[in-house]
């Protein structure tokens, strides 16, 4: 990896409470070109050193993809290179190739992000098999709304994995939340936490510590639901890697608690926080493995 340059939009959003769509789209076309120059100069390299020119196609917001995808058209007509359109989703298991380069097939995949909660076999490049998904929320958005409930402001995912640090999930717990089969649900324990502030008397009357050990409660609760379903999957199928991704993967709880799940049964691989967030290596990892199929922006791409 030569370059990887972020440039965070969380700050503008904040306010909100969430992503702004028209703040984003345009938000990339005011930083995307002066990033790629960057890039392009930290790496020492010029547009013509490069072999393809790569950008992701969905899922995604689609004024943010069509202002990506439209300056890669540029710049692959300009340097007279091919371009290829990404699957976010596979950009994220293939950001562990960038962590781990012998990553071994087949693997799982535990993606978990602020839209997706998916658990996927991959047993060979550029295949995936989907075995469980999410019905309703996703973790990382399941973790937002949580934090909004408890007053912590957004991003609510780092916010909530501070305050879960100070709590205690015993002394609030909250049920484990599990469905039939690998697909996962959030709504309910969603629900829970807001009946448990509710006996609490409302947000105005707990404390600080009280809010953390809801904050840990909350963590543990999707965190445990979201590697049980690893752990039956990993009891079914023979793997030699595993891979915990996604934005999610930079919480502190499950990135101790899953090599404990996944003990030595298989390898497993979490990238390092910078690459489990939204990133523009991971697309380019997965470039190397995406079908050269017409370049079309969709908006709700599945796997």
């Amino acid at each position: 990896m030569r370059s990887l340059l972020i440039h965070s939009q969380l700050s503008a959003h904040a306010e909100f409470g969430g992503v702004v769509p028209e703040l984003a789209a345009r938000s990339h076309i005011e930083k995307l070109p002066g990033l790629v120059r960057a890039a392009l100069r930290e790496a020492g390299v010029v547009g013509g050193d490069l072999d393809l020119v790569a950008a992701t196609r969905g899922p995604g917001l689609v004024g943010c993809l069509l202002v990506g995808t439209g300056l890669a058209r540029g710049l692959a007509a300009a340097w007279d290179k091919p371009l290829v359109g990404v699957n976010h989703l596979w950009g994220h298991v293939y950001a562990a190739r960038l962590a781990r380069p012998d990553l071994g097939l087949p693997l799982l995949a535990l993606v978990a992000s602020g839209a997706h909660s998916d658990l996927v076999r991959m047993p060979a490049e550029g295949r995936f098999e989907v075995l469980g998904r999410t019905r309703d929320d996703a973790a990382g958005e399941a973790f937002d709304k949580a934090a909004r409930t408890l007053g912590l402001g957004y991003p609510g995912g780092p916010v909530l994995d501070r305050a879960a640090r100070r709590g205690e999930p015993a002394r609030q717990p909250l049920p484990v939340p599990s469905l039939p089969g690998f697909d996962y649900s959030f709504s309910g324990l969603k629900t829970a936490l807001l009946y448990r502030l509710r006996d609490l008397g409302g947000l105005d009357k707990v404390d600080g510590p009280t809010i953390d050990d809801l904050c840990a409660a909350f963590e543990r609760s999707v965190v445990e639901s979201l590697l049980e379903k690893l752990d039956r999957a990993l009891d079914e199928w023979h793997v030699s890697d595993v891979v915990v991704c996604g934005g999610v993967a930079a919480n502190t709880l499950l990135r101790r608690r899953a090599p404990e799940v996944v003990a030595d049964r298989a390898r497993l691989t979490i990238p390092p926080p910078l690459l489990c967030t939204d990133n523009a290596a991971m697309i380019a990892a997965a470039a190397v493995h995406a079908p050269r199929d017409p370049f079309r922006v969709d908006p709700s791409l599945s796997w």
